[in-house]
């Protein structure tokens, strides 16, 4: 392994680790398989190995061939974990010019359906339902581990043919994205902070052991399909194009591993006004017995296999009247998630400040959500409260009820932007007593949520302008 080999911005350690790289180079590429990492994982390793140099440093270790194999050990779950809490995935292009490493949108291919391919648009967008209907075209791109990418494809949407022992079948290797496109107040096309969706993307692949691409390549792909596709932007100030990127496993094999190829695909779907006659909030279930994610997990990252699990618990709270669940998590019932959303809470804390609280991303038990973010900036820039990223509990949330210093509760995601919530059904898990718990989201003043949402709604519709986040399709 040359210096040649390492990534790109490790020239800062470099210097540290020679001495321990080239003394366990075959370790490395022996029991790590050095080079079927992505570029990300690589530099991950190299800073766990950091991390290893200088705790045996100060323990006054000494790093040798012979004793290193469960050091080495250490530095790939350190890697893992960081992969897992505190990766950034990068948004440069890849340097090599080589489809090992990513497809390039000048290799793009478009293939466009012919009239009778072509489904006739709705006669109203603010009804369609989420994921009902889809748009013209669909993106693919397939991934071999001794091959890389092939040839991005944009063609008329089709069936895949998959092989049942493909291993998104049976272990669940997969990953999504969520994200948006907006026809503006002026006629044109945007798409809404595509580099954040992109980021989270990234680093759920590597958690996912799925393969790396360009993030720009792809946000590049993903416009030009959007052009072909562009009559199926809604002619609406409500109503948008939604954009699913997806990558699968597709190996054919039942082995318990990583998939050794792969398919990334990208649908798009228009989709009515979420609130169709004005904002409805909605009831939570709040059961402790359940929870959504934990510590050292896949909470941080959109992967089919956190969604499938929430489902029975969102089928029990609409046969209990509520309309979403509340994600409780350990014995002092930290409040996480509502439903498939971030939440945040709008209250005067109990030392008397106006207060914004969601729950914090340092753990991994929370999906860093885009609209989440572009709440906390937004709210950054007007400077008007304190702004707090930690975890709120159930006992105070039951205490700034009853002493009347509750203003809002809602949940934050791509799809609605913001949801209110007036009401907790919670199963006190002392008395295993349900209580109805009444949050003033919709009576209070000032009307923190709403306030939010149009703004965010004249950013995504051309009325207002934020630097850096919309990204003009045509």
């Amino acid at each position: 392994m040359t210096s040649q080999q390492w990534p790109r911005g490790s020239g800062r350690v470099l210097g540290k680790v020679r001495s321990v790289v080239d003394s366990t180079r075959t370790i490395i590429t022996q029991t790590v398989y050095y080079e079927e990492l992505t570029g990300q994982q690589k530099f991950l390793l190299l800073h766990s190995l950091l991390v290893l140099w200088t705790e045996s440093y100060k323990s006054r270790m000494t790093i040798t061939p012979v004793t290193n194999a469960q050091k080495i050990a250490k530095a790939v779950v350190i890697a893992v974990r960081a992969a897992s809490t505190t990766a950034t995935a990068q948004t440069q292009p890849i340097e090599v010019d080589s489809p090992v490493n990513t497809f390039y949108h000048r290799d793009l291919e478009i293939i466009r359906a012919t009239p009778s391919q072509m489904k006739p648009k709705p006669t109203s967008w603010d009804n369609l339902k989420f994921g009902h209907v889809y748009s013209d075209h669909m993106m693919e791109a397939d991934w071999h581990q001794d091959k890389g990418w092939t040839r991005p494809l944009v063609s008329p949407l089709h069936n895949f043919a998959l092989h049942p022992g493909a291993k998104v079948l049976h272990y669940g290797i997969e990953l999504f994205e969520g994200m948006k496109a907006y026809r503006g107040v002026d006629n044109k096309i945007r798409m809404f902070r595509p580099d954040k969706n992109m980021e989270r993307m990234k680093k759920t692949a590597i958690r996912a052991t799925l393969p790396d691409f360009d993030a720009e390549e792809l946000i590049k792909i993903i416009t030009d399909m959007i052009k072909v596709d562009k009559e199926w932007v809604p002619y609406s100030n409500t109503s948008s194009l939604y954009i699913r990127p997806t990558l699968i496993g597709t190996d054919p094999t039942l082995g318990v591993a990583f998939s050794t190829q792969a398919k990334l695909f990208v649908l798009t779907n228009p989709v009515g006004a979420y609130y169709p006659t004005g904002f409805q909030p909605v009831a939570l279930l709040a059961d402790p017995e359940f929870v959504r994610a934990f510590p050292g997990g896949v909470g941080a990252f959109k992967m089919g296999c956190n969604y499938a699990p929430t489902i029975l618990v969102g089928k029990m709270a609409h046969e209990m009247g509520c309309q979403q669940a509340l994600w409780l998590y350990d014995d002092d019932e930290k409040l996480t998630e509502v439903g498939t959303m971030n939440i945040f809470v709008y209250w005067i804390n109990e030392q008397g400040e106006e207060e914004l609280c969601t729950p914090p991303l340092t753990d991994g038990l929370i999906l860093p959500g885009v609209t989440r973010d572009s709440l906390i900036e937004i709210a950054r820039e007007w400077n008007e409260f304190k702004i707090t990223e930690r975890y709120p509990t159930m006992e105070e949330i039951r205490r700034s009820l009853k002493e009347r210093r509750m203003l809002q509760m809602f949940g934050a995601g791509t799809a609605c932007v913001v949801a209110p919530v007036n009401k907790i059904l919670y199963k006190n898990k002392a008395t295993k007593e349900y209580e109805n718990l009444y949050i003033p989201t919709m009576e209070a003043q000032p009307n923190l949520m709403m306030r939010f949402y149009n703004v965010i709604n004249d950013i995504m519709y051309g009325r207002m302008d934020w630097p850096g986040w919309m990204r003009t399709v045509s």
